[in-house]
């Protein structure tokens, strides 16, 4: 049966999903074709040091000449722990290569410039609107040279987090604590306060609704000067603490450097204040539950916003209904 580029392109983003959302590495997935249209082989990133999705589809054929090469993502152009994927399709001599979005990497983007010049034929932007939008959160970190940062709260119906006396376990029923620790684990690192190690004393791991540990743990980042108290649950956690002080973007600098491209801030106020107040949040998460506290605990401190005009106004992305709780998902316009 004969593929178009569009259906190839599906299944390139189909195979895309299945590498790992976590890392420095974005999910890419390739589709080769024949001249028929017919799909010859098929290929994804399975993860840092593991081949990239064209190298992987380009091993399973014997002979890749005059093959079409379907990627969700521009070749790259650049030698990491592996080659440039652009001098793989040249060398194997694929006549045609059709990627969704440019890859915003300065060390990596070129690709699609690189092949036209060895005189092969390229297309851009099959199904692009759908690449960027299931590859966002990366393609945002990429271009922002610094991960992409998710603020998360639970509050009641009129906005607090907490009860008078401080009480906050839990706001929000079973259900959608569990959604969130899938949330957690799908990130690289997850990041609190100091004054909410010290209140909350939390662990900060990814389980599942029976309480085991989900295969990918977060690396847990305090930020704040205080000291953590030695008896802290966070020292338990799998892959240890990580603690840090200063200028929030340069932090945040910092991390990507090391390869991170995600974090999970999960409070408190004042933190969450900090890094709004500083543009520093791309995506927000925040369950409501059906509760009144009243009372001073709200979610976010003081934003230095005055008047209704100068509030920030997010681009809705779902609302999914937890147990009796809803989950609202929005997102900043930059």
């Amino acid at each position: 049966m004969t593929t178009t580029y569009d259906d190839a392109m599906r299944r390139a983003l189909e195979l895309a999903a299945r590498g790992p959302r976590v890392g420095g590495n974005p999910q890419v997935g390739c589709v080769l074709l024949d001249d028929a249209g017919t799909v010859v082989a098929e290929g994804w990133h399975k993860g840092a040091g593991t081949p990239h999705a064209e190298a992987d589809a380009l091993s399973k054929v014997s002979d890749a000449r005059g093959l079409t090469a379907v990627v969700t993502l521009e070749p790259c152009n650049h030698t990491g722990r592996t080659g440039p994927c652009a001098q793989a399709l040249i060398v194997a001599g694929v006549s045609r290569v059709v990627y969704a979005t440019a890859d915003p990497t300065p060390t990596a983007s070129g690709g699609a410039q690189t092949i036209r010049d060895a005189g092969i034929d390229v297309i851009e932007g099959v199904l692009g609107h759908e690449a960027r939008a299931f590859q966002h959160r990366w393609l945002t970190a990429a271009r922002l040279g610094r991960p992409y940062v998710t603020a998360k709260w639970a509050a009641s119906l009129d906005g607090r987090a907490a009860a008078a006396d401080g009480t906050s376990q839990w706001i929000t029923g079973p259900e959608a604590r569990t959604y969130i620790h899938q949330l957690r684990a799908d990130n690289d690192l997850i990041a609190v306060g100091t004054g909410t190690v010290l209140a909350d004393n939390p662990s900060l791991t990814a389980r599942d609704a029976d309480g085991a540990l989900l295969p990918h743990q977060p690396q847990p980042v305090v930020l704040g000067s205080r000291a953590i108290p030695a008896g802290a649950a966070l020292f338990t956690h799998p892959r240890g603490v990580v603690t840090e002080s200063g200028d929030l973007s340069d932090i945040l600098e910092r991390l990507f450097a090391q390869g991170h491209r995600s974090l999970f801030i999960e409070g408190g106020p004042t933190l969450m204040a900090a890094f709004i107040a500083a543009d520093l949040v791309d995506e927000y998460v925040v369950c409501v539950a059906p509760l009144l506290l009243g009372g001073p605990r709200v979610a976010v401190d003081d934003l230095g916003i005055g008047t209704l005009g100068d509030g920030r106004r997010l681009l809705l992305q779902s609302a999914e209904i937890f147990g009796p709780d809803v989950v609202i998902t929005a997102r900043e316009e930059h």
